[in-house]
């Protein structure tokens, strides 16, 4: 990941491993739904064109298709005479969400009949950084790492469309972290559950993970749906 860069409030990191043989459109797309993943675009965020065009090292017309992509993904909105923001998503998008990630990351536990290695690495080198960041009181990455774990088991799918759906359902995923303003009590709880999931993984024990898994994403769902509760209630 290269150092990230810096205009007017926004910060886009550039990572160094996006396919270069992609339209230049596209590899903008995936650079700025990255930055939402990892935190640093966030709900209901302006994007204001000339300085996001200047931090993605790119034209103004290559980041205006970039931004017609990303509201196709349903990412980011626009707002008549007030320019393109990042979506700000509610309780009906949380039920979408959740419904995809049980198919998907239930599928990739229960069509796998031996982890391998390269896979159970994978998803243990993001359970460590989260931990890492835990002690630094960086909750945000926690939350990066956390969805990157997931992200790990639906990898194991071994299919490239796959993989980009879930992208996309990873960085709506991220901007349902906004309802609510206590990261830190949010995001310390699944530190521990990510483990355990891995834990059964690793045992090769694919029917507890599934059934681990279920729970969590139960929970997990039951959580963003209180928050925004809570938040509708605060509003009235």
């Amino acid at each position: 990941m290269k150092q990230p860069t810096r205009e007017c409030g926004l910060i886009i990191d550039i990572p160094g491993d996006i396919d270069t043989t992609l339209p230049a459109f596209e590899r903008i797309s995936i650079l700025l739904r990255e930055n939402i993943i990892n935190g640093n675009l966030r709900a209901g965020q302006p994007l204001a064109e000339i300085e996001l065009a200047a931090l993605c090292r790119a034209s103004r017309n290559t980041l205006r298709e970039a931004l017609r992509f990303l509201h196709g993904e349903g990412l980011v909105n626009y707002h008549q005479n007030r320019g393109v923001f990042v979506r700000e998503m509610d309780k009906r998008d949380v039920r979408d969400i959740y419904k995809a990630r049980r198919h998907l990351e239930v599928l990739a536990i229960t069509s796998t009949t031996v982890v391998s290695d390269f896979h159970l690495h994978r998803m243990l080198q993001h359970i460590t950084l989260a931990e890492q960041a835990a002690q630094q009181e960086k909750w945000r990455e926690v939350g990066t790492q956390s969805l990157r774990f997931h992200q790990a088991i639906v990898q194991m799918l071994v299919c490239r469309r796959f993989n980009d759906f879930f992208s996309v359902l990873l960085a709506q995923l991220r901007l349902l972290f906004a309802s609510g303003a206590d990261e830190r009590a949010f995001q310390q709880p699944w530190i521990a559950r990510d483990r355990a999931v891995w834990q059964l993984l690793a045992d090769q024990r694919q029917s507890h993970a599934c059934s681990a898994l279920q729970e969590y994403l139960d929970f997990s769902e039951q959580q963003l749906m209180q928050r925004f509760n809570n938040v509708s209630t605060e509003m009235e």
